[in-house]
């Protein structure tokens, strides 16, 4: 692996020279190139479609899942299944994520579908971080899928984020919970110049007591364009809150469409959205501190996606 590859993958795990703990499996340009197991995690080659299962036995704690994917041909087409089944009880931390390093006129893609199966008990940390760079006019494309089945007392959070550089993206997050599930997302992105995202949650409160809470936070500048459509289904006495916040500046756009859907009585759901620019009294404080308008902005971005 070249220093491409090395600082692609410092972007989106934040490990430097690929000291990865645990299991990992390292895809490159559409091929997985590096892997590693454990005694409590294996890893397995798909037979019929590109991508990996992932086998986590139960009452294992605190160990790390990566399997990062990074692209730096222009041209390709990428498209990978991988599956996690997390034995019961088990707690572990799993990394994803992809880095595109595009430098030529064609497009790069790369379309992630994961799903997680929880067992009974079982506690999944999931991050997973998105990037884009180089100089080429090709496009850098992403468009994550992720579906999560938890069973009873399962507990899955879940932390993404777009860092920058995503040309385009339409993120797709599922989720069908069983009786006092628990499925926590936090979503930050940020887009600029003509980017597009698109944000899609849709989970199935099935089981009693089940709770899902779902916060994103953007910032949109420019010409460029988000939408977030969220949808949330109580089938039984349960909780569900949504909020979608973000920031506009300059000629961009940003669309929140919430539905929430009560099939029982008891279903407690709610979704709050606020979309607007920075406040000049924001601006004028920090200005006053010695800050430009333009440093100003900046800080009161990142004070905000954090």
């Amino acid at each position: 692996m070249n220093n491409v590859d090395i600082d692609l993958l410092k972007e989106i795990t934040g490990i430097e020279n690929k000291e990865f703990k645990g299991a990992y499996n390292i895809r490159k340009n559409g091929q997985g190139v590096e892997r590693q197991i454990t005694d409590n995690i294996s890893i397995v080659t798909k037979k019929d479609v590109s991508g990996i299962d992932i086998y986590v036995k139960e009452n294992t704690k605190f160990e790390f899942v990566h399997i990062p994917v990074i692209i730096t041909e222009s041209g390709i087409s990428d498209v990978v299944y991988n599956d996690f089944y997390i034995g019961e009880n088990a707690n572990v931390t799993i990394i994803a994520g992809c880095g595109i390093h595009n430098d030529h006129h064609k497009d790069s893609i790369h379309d992630g579908i994961h799903r997680f199966f929880l067992e009974k008990g079982a506690k999944v940390k999931y991050i997973e971080k998105h990037y884009g760079e180089g100089q080429g006019t090709g496009k850098k494309i992403l468009n994550p899928v992720t579906e999560v089945y938890l069973k009873e007392n399962a507990t899955m959070e879940m932390d993404s984020v777009q860092i920058k550089g995503v040309d385009s993206t339409v993120r797709i997050t599922k989720g069908i919970l069983e009786e006092n599930a628990s499925f926590v997302v936090t979503e930050k992105i940020m887009t600029h110049g003509i980017q597009y995202a698109k944000t899609v949650f849709e989970v199935e409160l099935n089981g009693e007591n089940a709770s899902t809470k779902v916060t994103s936070r953007s910032v949109a500048t420019e010409e460029s364009k988000q939408e977030f459509c969220s949808k949330i289904i109580g089938n039984k006495k349960c909780f569900g809150h949504v909020e979608c916040d973000a920031i506009i500046k300059d000629i961009a756009k940003v669309i929140a469409i919430p539905e929430i859907v009560a099939n029982n009585v008891d279903s407690n759901l709610i979704h709050e959205a606020a979309i607007g620019k920075i406040a000049g009294e924001q601006l004028t404080k920090l200005m006053t501190l010695g800050l430009t308008e333009k440093e100003a902005e900046e800080a009161i971005i990142n004070g905000f996606l954090k």
